[in-house]
């Protein structure tokens, strides 16, 4: 078997409405609906996947081994890759103003990746990101 490319991700919702709002009125994706599934087919692809350790995941938001009781624990993550840092930072802003919550805000990860973190209504932690090496800069 070779496994040429991620064919889909979708989030799993108790709540249609409230993802909804998140990713179509907040981060402004060009999702569809056909009766209460949202889609949007031929999105640009996934450049990353991944098995994360929820250890390894507080880490990298909270900088401790064990994710905190009060934040809803994430079963997935997805990230959203932004032209530059200074679109993140904007992306961030425009989020915040239509009032979303952020686990962290923009910052710099040891390997150079740029990232801003927020879980969604799901339960997914879903990142906006600047990763250079994806715009040919390291």
């Amino acid at each position: 078997m070779e496994i040429e490319s991620i064919a889909g991700f979708a989030t799993i919702t108790k709540n249609p409405n409230a993802s909804e709002h998140l990713y179509k009125n907040i981060l402004g994706l060009p999702l569809e609906k056909k009766d209460e599934y949202l889609y949007a087919d031929k999105f640009p692809g996934s450049n990353h996947f991944g098995v994360w350790p929820l250890k390894m995941a507080a880490q990298a938001c909270f900088g401790q081994d064990e994710w905190p009781s009060d934040i809803q624990e994430p079963s997935a993550t997805i990230e959203f890759e932004l032209a530059d840092i200074a679109a993140l930072e904007a992306a961030v802003q425009e989020m915040k103003g239509k009032g979303q919550q952020f686990v962290h805000e923009a910052r710099t990860e040891p390997w150079g990746q740029v990232v801003a973190r927020f879980i969604s209504p799901e339960g997914i932690l879903v990142g906006l990101s600047y990763a250079p090496w994806l715009h040919g800069k390291a």
